[in-house]
């Protein structure tokens, strides 16, 4: 049975047969992308009013791709006080704006585990109606190691101390070998999938991303969603998928030519046939800019995240996001894109649609 034939019949797509999906054209790969985003979700595109929050950027790791953590290439060292943390959601929060705290931070050995749990007990002390969704995997993987607790452990005082959510940071590229250029020493691929796993086991829902367009290939990719997949099927945990663009700008991988639209668009597509169980598909704009995020609503996405406020780590590799995107700038942008905006909640409970 050829590709085409199993498409049209929706069958899941195993490796062999979603490796030959890059060879579609890319209006082909849009029509059943956008086919099955349409049975999901109609005309609808997700967003929500959130805020970016990056406590420190002071790492143990060194990663490759990384432009964000202090280093020879970004000499400028920080760590926020917790009431600087508190003054910035207090700020977001007024009128009720915000809905969602995001914090990801760097893997800071001198802060200490309680300088961690405190800065999220304080939030959610103070501001009980706002979603914490914090400490990526990779974090996690970091304060265990640290610290010589198990993941378990480490997962029960997130919880203990107001972490709704988890993020789907850290993920990068399964595939070993690439893993090892760009990220060795960092939590492994099986250590990042079971710490979501135990996570979901708890009955709370996460992110997953995946760093695309840096040294990996094509196959690489399709390894990368198809372990998520396998995950899901167990856990159901996963809230979302992100494809994040790598960012070429201020590290050490030196890729010189960023990827094409074309190739972008594609990877959405091919996402979104794949992923038959993880409901939503984010064009995260922060990577991908706000224009390709909107016409990435066409190739199978659902989301573009959020307002966002602040942007750090995308923004130090280059990325147009330092400043955030307003709401009613979201809401005209999608509807001048011919979706319905949807404010949602950080677990995609509908807020309010235009």
């Amino acid at each position: 049975m050829s590709i085409i034939e199993k498409l049209e019949n929706n069958e899941r797509l195993e490796y062999e047969d979603a490796i030959k999906l890059y060879d579609l054209d890319l209006f082909t790969l849009a029509s059943y992308a956008n086919r099955l985003r349409t049975e999901k979700h109609g005309k609808k595109t997700y967003f929500n009013i959130n805020r970016h929050i990056n406590p420190t950027n002071i790492c143990k790791d060194v990663c490759q791709f990384c432009a964000y953590s202090a280093s020879r290439k970004n000499p400028h060292q920080y760590t926020m006080s917790h009431e600087e943390i508190l003054e910035i959601v207090k700020n977001s929060s007024k009128n009720n704006i915000i809905k969602e705290v995001h914090i990801v931070s760097a893997h800071n050995p001198h802060t200490g585990l309680k300088w961690y749990m405190d800065v999220f007990k304080l939030i959610k002390q103070n501001f009980p109606n706002i979603h914490v969704k914090a400490l990526t995997a990779a974090e996690i993987h970091f304060l265990s190691t640290e610290y010589k607790l198990p993941y378990q452990e480490i997962i029960d005082m997130m919880i203990e101390n107001g972490i709704d959510s988890m993020p789907g940071g850290g993920a990068e590229i399964f595939d070993e070998k690439v893993r090892k250029r760009i990220c060795g020493g960092k939590v492994t691929s099986a250590q990042w999938l079971e710490i979501h796993k135990l996570w979901h086991q708890k009955g709370r829902k996460s992110n997953a991303t995946m760093l695309f367009g840096h040294i990996e290939s094509r196959e690489h990719r399709i390894d990368h969603i198809l372990r998520l997949r396998s995950l899901q099927d167990e856990t159901g945990g996963f809230n979302a998928f992100i494809p994040l663009v790598y960012q070429t700008e201020n590290n050490y991988l030196k890729v010189k030519e960023a990827l094409t639209g074309q190739e972008i668009l594609k990877t959405y597509a091919i996402s979104r046939i794949l992923l038959d169980n993880i409901p939503n598909i984010k064009a995260y704009w922060a990577t991908s800019t706000v224009k390709l995020a909107l016409i990435a609503q066409e190739f199978g996405a659902n989301d573009v995240d959020g307002t966002i406020e602040k942007e750090a780590i995308q923004s130090a590799a280059g990325a147009k996001s330092a400043n955030g995107i307003a709401q009613n700038e979201f809401v005209e942008l999608i509807k001048n894109s011919g979706f319905i905006p949807v404010e949602r909640d950080s677990i995609y409970n509908e807020l309010k649609v235009w």
